[in-house]
């Protein structure tokens, strides 16, 4: 029988070891705690489809429109364009509310008007329940129209980021079309007169 050496004891007790720490229960360590599962996001739908309407999408696509324009006034006619810098990036902000604006109109639960709002020229407009009834029956169209939006205005942040002025004014009018196809759906009666219908996309987009 071989007498024990030193270093024979010291490998013993590094082997004993060994297998009290891997039969242990494990301990975290601090910092490397595993993260809990990102929950769903919480939409909080506050404004309506009429308040992001007025305060969005009608100035957005107004400040576009106004960006590229001719003006004919006593004093001459003004070739209006965005060409500084800073004229171009105010007009890309106003693009991009326009093109997020889109995303927010389809939000689901989000109301059409606020409780006991009317339509403000009856007879030419619908009114809010009238609208909400129409969007309701057919909710696919109304995604298609608002997505169409996006896209004219994707077409309008293309000339923008190339400070094209004319592709932007060609842009502006396919925004133009896009606003006036959801209107003739979804806010005009069916028997509103065209030369109102015509008179009141601009102006309300």
């Amino acid at each position: 029988m071989k007498p024990i050496t030193f270093w024979g004891l010291c490998a013993a007790s590094a082997s004993a070891l060994l297998a009290v720490a891997c039969s242990a229960p494990q301990q975290s360590v601090p910092g490397t705690a595993k993260p809990p599962e990102t929950a769903a996001a919480e939409f909080r739908t506050t404004a309506t489809i009429k308040d992001i309407m007025d305060s969005v999408v009608d100035p957005s696509a107004d400040f576009i429109w106004d960006s590229v324009s001719t003006i004919v006034t006593r004093k001459g006619v003004e070739e209006r364009r965005p060409r500084t810098d800073m004229e171009w990036k105010e007009v890309r902000r106003r693009c991009i509310a326009l093109i997020e604006a889109t995303n927010l109109l389809i939000m689901d639960n989000r109301l059409v008007a606020r409780a006991g709002e009317k339509s403000e020229n009856p007879g030419i407009e619908l009114g809010p329940e009238e609208i909400k009834g129409i969007i309701d029956s057919d909710r696919a169209s109304f995604i298609k129209f608002a997505h169409g939006l996006h896209d004219a205005g994707m077409k309008a942040l293309a000339a923008i980021d190339k400070k094209d002025a004319d592709a932007l004014s060609d842009s502006g009018e396919t925004i133009d079309e896009a606003c006036e196809q959801c209107h003739l759906k979804y806010w005009y009666p069916p028997n509103t007169p065209e030369i109102l219908k015509k008179g009141s996309v601009r102006k309300t987009s």
